[in-house]
Order: structure tokens, then C-alpha cells, then sequence
């Protein structure tokens, strides 16, 4: 049985974490539903006087806001406005990421700012409790308004269009809504509008990448400790006074997980001939902490976005008005989304460097970290697939938000371009566990190597480590130890306290 909740915008990291796995059924409050019926009844009495164009509501779209529309074609408005802005293409994006925009667009029609039906709010909330999901495309959205070319594919479905995964298949959406008995919507004056209006797609992106980039960043600070060992590193750099002396949170949080995962560990008391090391390891925490900093500024501008409602126009039931704006604007989310995919890349890009310093056959340790070096290449080629991944990643953390292209014969003169930002920032998010898991299976290798023990957290995540990838005592089919690498990474079960530095 799920455990349902109540869905409001101040879930933690931890039960968002449930909603995009589809671990959980949700429910509004009453009082979200009285002010979704409050906003609906004013909408239907605007659009049932026809004294006046009101935009969205009796008018055209876009470029075409001026072009008034009849009475009679209201209900065909909404609906050819879901038909002709369904112009997705490239990958669909992942099940977490839909599950994500449902639940994001329930919670901003939510705030009753919007006008739409209790019946469509219930039914988007019904294609996420039974994990009906539509099928959405990553191409199309160019940031404003909203995301209408995804937000289209997302709820073409709910009056019986397009298609949906369900159950492990691809059906056409009239064959699942007749399983389970439901009616397709008929949509009412504005409701098309408010569906496809808004940051959905973009935020569902920047909330996964909150979600996956503190436990990102929580193993890349295990990677570090583990390579350190491995490398016969310093502790000193760590020391909670250096970072007291440069007082960047992140840099602290960072410093403090390392100092955690080596407690015990007889390395720091060994003796050193050298007196530094290289950056890679010496600058861990500020480099580290710099990218949790950035990571904690895309998690408040998506803590904000989730309390927002970002239709157009909004409706102000209470005064009687409707005002027309850019709420849809993704500015915000794509600037964010930006600065997190270049954090998330120096992540590996220090990964990268403490791998190559780790197969190098320095310290005492083998060439490519094989006993028999020569004859054997061990991790070299590993390394290799490290940097070609870095590289990579330099190439897609060119800010999408920098560029806009005019659209509808310039009525939408400037946009966001933070759709692009978001699907790109989660490719660096998978490059960056790519990496971080090979770095992790060098460090262990290493570790193998020296035949030292080492802390008692190190030493039991290594063991049940070892039950994923065996040590390399001659060269191998690689590719399934990296792949292994990661997936032992990403299957450890992490909690908010562990994971995210701050939670506003």
C-alpha cells in the first residue's frame, strides 16, 4: 500500500525523491480545491458575458491575441490549442521527469490563480496516482512562453489524444482512459491555455537535478576520501579551522563529510615524504564546496518556483480581474539550471584529475593500477573514457540561457531558452556519476593494492562494494566494471540529512 500525501510545495527533498519514483499517491487539501473552484465559477462568468477580448479566454494565441473568437468556439479553442502546440521531437523524457510535471502542474493550478476545473486538476492527479504517463519529448520548448510544446504532449492525453506509458507499454491514451472508465476532459473556456502555460518541464528538470545533484555531490566527497587514502594524501587540508578561515558554507560541508569518512583510518597518522598535494586532492573542499554552494541556489529558485503559479493570464478571482503577464518566463530556472550543470561538471573534472593522479605509478603505486604492468594495461583506457567525458561535458555547460530566437512573428521577442538548459544539465549529471565511478573503482583497486586498511566507513563500503566488482588482477572486459562502478553508487539509499546541506 502507497503512502499518500498531501501535496503542497514544502515536501522535503526526501518525498520528492518518493513522487518521482511513483512511490507515493497524492491528494489536495480542501482548501487548494475551494480555491480552484473560486478562480473556475469567475472564468466561466468572464467568458459567459462577452462584453470585452480577454486574452486566453475568448481571444487567439501568441501572435494572434488580437483575434477575437466566438462563443461557440470556445470549447474548440482550448482544444485545437493542445493539438497544434503538440510539436515535440528527440528522446522522450524519462518516466521521474513526467511523474515530475504532473505533479508540478497540479501544484501550480493549485493556488487557484489559473481558472481551470476541478475535473482536470483530478485527472492530472489521477494519471500520477496510477502512473498513466504521457509521452513527452525533450525538443520544442524554447522557455516562454512556459513549455508549451511538452506541457501539450503532457495533457493532449487527458482528452483522449496522443499516447501514454502504462504498465511497461505504449498505448494510445482513449485505449487507457476506457480501462479505467475515464471520460475524456472537455475543456472549458482558458483551460488549454492554463495547461500548457507554464515552467513544468523545465522545473520537474531542475528539481531532479536538486534531487540527483546532492547525492552527487555526497559521493563525490566519498570519491575524494577514498582517493585520498588510496593516494597516501594529507588530512590537513581538511582541518575545520582552514575552512573557519574562508567562511563559504559549502566549503565547510564538503571538509567536514571528508574528515567523517576517514575518522579511524590509520592514513593521516602515517608518515609523509611529501608535504603537499596536488590541487585535485588539496583543494577539495574548495572546489567541492563551490559547486554545493551553487547546487543550494538552484534548490532555492526551485523551492520558490514550486510555491509560484506561472499561467497566463492569472486569475484574480477575489478582485474580479484577469491580468495578463509573463509569469511563463523561465529566466529564473534557466540562469539556475545553467550554474548547475558547470557545477556539476567540476565535479568531475577534479574526479577526472584524482583518477589520472591515482594510475599514474606514483606513491608506490603500480602503473595503471595492475600488478603487472606491461604486460597488462589495467586502468589506463578507464582514465581515458574519464577525460573523453569531462570533455564532453566542457561542450554542453555552454550556457543555453545566453541565446534567444524571436517567435510568433515577435509577440514572444525574448526567451529563456531553459528547457535546453535543463535536459542538457542532466546529461551532465549522468556524465558526472559516469565519472565519479570510475574514480571510485581506481580508489578501491588502489586500495586493494596497498593492502592497508582504512577507516571503518571506508572499509565497510568497500566491502559491499567488492560484491558489485571484483579487484582486477589482469586485464578484463572493462566495461562492465564501470557500469557496475556506478550503478553501486546510485543504488545506495541516502537521506536528507546526509545528503542536502540546507533546506529552506
Amino acid at each position: 500500500m502507497k503512502k499518500t500525501f498531501t501535496l503542497h510545495a514544502s515536501l522535503s527533498w526526501e518525498e520528492w525523491q518518493a513522487v518521482s519514483k511513483g512511490q507515493v499517491q497524492l491528494v489536495l487539501d480542501e482548501s487548494s480545491w475551494q480555491a480552484i473552484d473560486k478562480a473556475h465559477a469567475f472564468v466561466l462568468s468572464v467568458a459567459q458575458s462577452g462584453t470585452k477580448a480577454i486574452y486566453g479566454i475568448n481571444t487567439g494565441f501568441g501572435a494572434l491575441c488580437n483575434v477575437p473568437v466566438s462563443q461557440n468556439d470556445l470549447a474548440s479553442l482550448q482544444l485545437n490549442l493542445l493539438r497544434s502546440h503538440a510539436c515535440g521531437s528527440g528522446p522522450e523524457v524519462r518516466p521521474e521527469m513526467i511523474r515530475l510535471m504532473l505533479v508540478t502542474k497540479v501544484l501550480s493550478l493549485s493556488k487557484g490563480l489559473s481558472g481551470v476545473s476541478r475535473q482536470t486538476v483530478q485527472r492530472l492527479l489521477d494519471f500520477y496516482n496510477y502512473d498513466v504517463l504521457p509521452v513527452v519529448f525533450e525538443q520544442g520548448s524554447l522557455g516562454a512562453s512556459g513549455d508549451l510544446a511538452p506541457l501539450s504532449h503532457l495533457c493532449l492525453p487527458l482528452v483522449g489524444e496522443a499516447e501514454v506509458r502504462w504498465k511497461g507499454g505504449v498505448y494510445p491514451s482513449a485505449q487507457v482512459l476506457e480501462k479505467f472508465q475515464w471520460t475524456p476532459l472537455s475543456l472549458g473556456p482558458k483551460e488549454g491555455l492554463a495547461l500548457i502555460n507554464g515552467t513544468q518541464f523545465m522545473l520537474a528538470h531542475a528539481l531532479q537535478l536538486v534531487l540527483e545533484g546532492f547525492s552527487i555531490g555526497f559521493w563525490a566527497d566519498a570519491c575524494a576520501a577514498l582517493s585520498l587514502e588510496a593516494f597516501d594524501g594529507r588530512l590537513e587540508p581538511f582541518d575545520s579551522r582552514i575552512q573557519s578561515a574562508r567562511p563559504q558554507p559549502g566549503q565547510a560541508w564538503s571538509a567536514k563529510r571528508v574528515r567523517e569518512w576517514v575518522e579511524g583510518s590509520e592514513g593521516p597518522l602515517r608518515v609523509k615524504e611529501h608535504v603537499q598535494d596536488p590541487y585535485s586532492f588539496r583543494c577539495v573542499p574548495q572546489v567541492h564546496g563551490a559547486s554545493l554552494d551553487a547546487l543550494t541556489y538552484l534548490s532555492q529558485v526551485v523551492i520558490n518556483e514550486l510555491n509560484s503559479a506561472t499561467d497566463n493570464p492569472m486569475v484574480f478571482a477575489e478582485e474580479e480581474e484577469v491580468v495578463s503577464a509573463g509569469n511563463f518566463h523561465g529566466q529564473p530556472l534557466a540562469l539556475a539550471l545553467d550554474f548547475a550543470a558547470i557545477a556539476l561538471a567540476e565535479w568531475a573534472s577534479i574526479s577526472e584529475r584524482r583518477l589520472y593522479q591515482l594510475v599514474n605509478g606514483k606513491r608506490g603505486l603500480p602503473a595503471f593500477l595492475t600488478p603487472d604492468p606491461g604486460l597488462h594495461s589495467g586502468l589506463m583506457i578507464v582514465q581515458y573514457n574519464a577525460a573523453s567525458v569531462v570533455s564532453q561535458n566542457k561542450q554542453l555547460c555552454t550556457p543555453a540561457s545566453v541565446d534567444s530566437i524571436e517567435s510568433s512573428a515577435g509577440q514572444e521577442d525574448h526567451v529563456s531558452m531553459g528547457a535546453n538548459a535543463a535536459t542538457k544539465a542532466l546529461k551532465v549529471a549522468d556524465n558526472v556519476w559516469h565519472v565519479l565511478g570510475c574514480e571510485w573503482m581506481a580508489a578501491a583497486q588502489a586500495m586493494h593494492l596497498r593492502q592497508w586498511s582504512t577507516s571503518p566507513l571506508l572499509e565497510n563500503i568497500l566491502l559491499a562494494y567488492r560484491a558489485w566488482v571484483v579487484p582486477l588482477a589482469q586485464d578484463r572486459y572493462m566495461a562492465p566494471d564501470m557500469a557496475a562502478s556506478v550503478e553501486f553508487l546510485r543504488s545506495v539509499a541516502l537521506d536528507d540529512a546526509t545528503v542536502y546541506p540546507t533546506r529552506s
